[in-house]
């Protein structure tokens, strides 16, 4: 008779080929009873609904969101699927959504059915399903996205109305950013008795991003047509946030809307800048004052156990892997020394932007250094796999507890590419301290590391502005995460430019 422990491996195995061919989603088909039941017992999968799995990870309590998070799209892609094939559509909302990638789990899915009545499935952290009939509505064109059913793009952009507009702009902003001809929209606009209403708002809204020939071209081939059109701007916001863009990746489109969306928020809440400081070594001392503060305050915010005579172990240079063991498998003393390296390599980087160099050119050149720099101690001590500092990651990640999603791994190169040209072109050091943190863990682009090289990257532009060197405290991490989310997810930057003045503030009155 099998022992527990292998039965569990038995079980293991199974799940993961099964997590590799379904993208982590199992149904109970899938599963022999007896693997089921001691995948469930173990806290390897977590049950989604009656027949229907997510793998899980057993650490993670019952409140954890993440799984769930990371897990939704693929879910709602396997269960459509699996019970209507083909024959249902995202309404016009989700259908948008998901073309401009948007990195935000929505509450409430809506689903066009051909068949069946209307109803809504309930799903674990209050997010849901509403299914409706409505086969008369159902596009014969459908696209598949991800693997579900949605409009096109164009058909999509000539079906919203007004509302979407209104309420979610940076979506809009970045699916007409998508459309490279209207003559793709026109091709909608004019099938069967036209769509004139929704021609006048597509020109309006063209027109406000600065597309003036193409909306030009929508309204005169309407006309030409016997349609009567009325121009009319859709958009509520005061200015666009893409303008006539010509990015081809709706990522890279995202970074710049976020950007150019709320720079004006951070510097309605961030003192002036002092201006870069007329005796560098000052500066970097009052750095080095800072060290073991911030080194237990970044570390411990990211779950590590530090204290300060590790992090004074660490920085005097007696931590020594090769000859002490204890030192070789203390996961929280390479995470200190790493920390140190990595410190020391930012230090360097502030130098040179103290002496004018564009503070976006050094950070570009040396981020993947300072990576490097904070998981070399782990990788000596074989935490951490070589391969791993080579650069950005390979995979997928997901933010504990968090609604957004980063970034896929086939964006990150457009959008580092477009968040170090913001950050270099960029003339308020505030903005590129505030934007450039929130944006670069917004995209994660590191398997680890975020969190820490985010701040660094935050220091390191506060720099070249003149202000202090600012330490997230341990005991502000749930705000901090909050203001995080609230941007993240909320689209509302202003809780976290308020909140690094805080942070900013209360180490300056110390």
């Amino acid at each position: 008779m099998a022992r527990p422990n292998e039965k569990l491996a038995d079980a293991l195995r199974v799940l993961k080929k099964l997590q590799n061919k379904h993208n982590g989603v199992v149904q109970t088909e899938d599963l022999k009873e007896s693997h089921r039941v001691i995948l469930l017992e173990e806290g390897f999968i977590r049950q989604v609904m009656k027949g229907w799995y997510v793998c899980s990870n057993p650490r993670e309590g019952d409140g954890d969101s993440t799984v769930w998070y990371a897990s939704f799209w693929p879910f709602l892609s396997g269960y459509l699927n699996k019970r209507f094939g083909k024959r249902y559509c995202l309404n016009v909302d989700a259908s948008i959504l998901l073309h401009t990638h948007c990195t935000v789990i929505p509450r409430q899915v809506t689903v066009i059915i051909k068949e069946g009545g209307t109803s809504t499935l309930k799903l674990p952290h209050d997010t849901s399903v509403l299914l409706y009939p409505d086969e008369k509505n159902i596009p014969g064109n459908r696209v598949e996205v991800n693997g579900l059913q949605a409009l096109p793009l164009a058909d999509g952009l000539c079906r919203i109305g007004p509302q979407f507009f209104r309420n979610s702009p940076r979506e809009a902003e970045i699916a007409l950013g998508l459309v490279r001809d209207p003559g793709d929209l026109l091709t909608v606009l004019l099938a069967g008795a036209g769509l004139p209403a929704a021609a006048g708002r597509l020109a309006g809204a063209l027109r406000f991003m600065g597309r003036n020939a193409d909306a030009d071209r929508i309204t005169e081939t309407m006309r030409r047509a016997k349609h009567n059109v009325r121009e009319s701007n859709p958009f509520e916001i005061l200015l666009p946030t893409l303008g006539n863009s010509r990015e081809r990746s709706p990522y890279a489109m995202r970074i710049q809307s976020m950007w150019a969306g709320w720079r004006n928020d951070v510097l309605s809440v961030f003192p002036s800048a002092p201006g870069l400081p007329k005796i560098p070594d000052e500066y970097l001392g009052r750095i080095d004052e800072r060290y073991v503060a911030d080194a237990y305050n970044s570390l411990s915010i990211e779950g590590y156990q530090v204290n300060d005579e590790l992090i004074e172990r660490v920085a005097k240079g007696n931590w020594n892997p090769e000859e002490d063991a204890k030192d070789k498998g203390d996961r929280d003393a390479m995470a200190a020394r790493g920390y140190f390296r990595a410190f020391r390599d930012v230090k360097a980087s502030i130098a040179a932007i103290l002496s004018g160099e564009n503070a976006g050119e050094v950070a570009r050149k040396a981020h993947h250094h300072w990576y490097g720099e904070l998981f070399a101690p782990s990788v000596t001590a074989g935490i951490v796999e070589p391969h791993q500092l080579a650069g950005y990651r390979s995979g997928p990640i997901f933010i504990r507890n968090s609604m957004h999603t980063p970034l896929p791994r086939e964006a990150l190169a457009d959008a580092m590419e477009t968040l170090f040209n913001l950050i270099a072109q960029e003339p308020e050091p505030a903005v590129r301290a505030v934007l450039g943190h929130h944006l670069f863990v917004f995209i994660h682009p590191y398997f680890d590391g975020n969190g820490r090289i985010g701040r660094f990257l935050m220091n390191a532009m506060l720099a070249s502005g003149g202000y202090p060197w600012t330490i997230i405290r341990m005991h502000s991490r749930a705000r901090y995460m909050s203001a995080l989310e609230q941007a993240s997810v909320g689209g509302d930057i202003k809780p976290f430019a308020e909140f690094i003045v805080q942070e900013m503030h209360a180490w300056e009155a110390r």
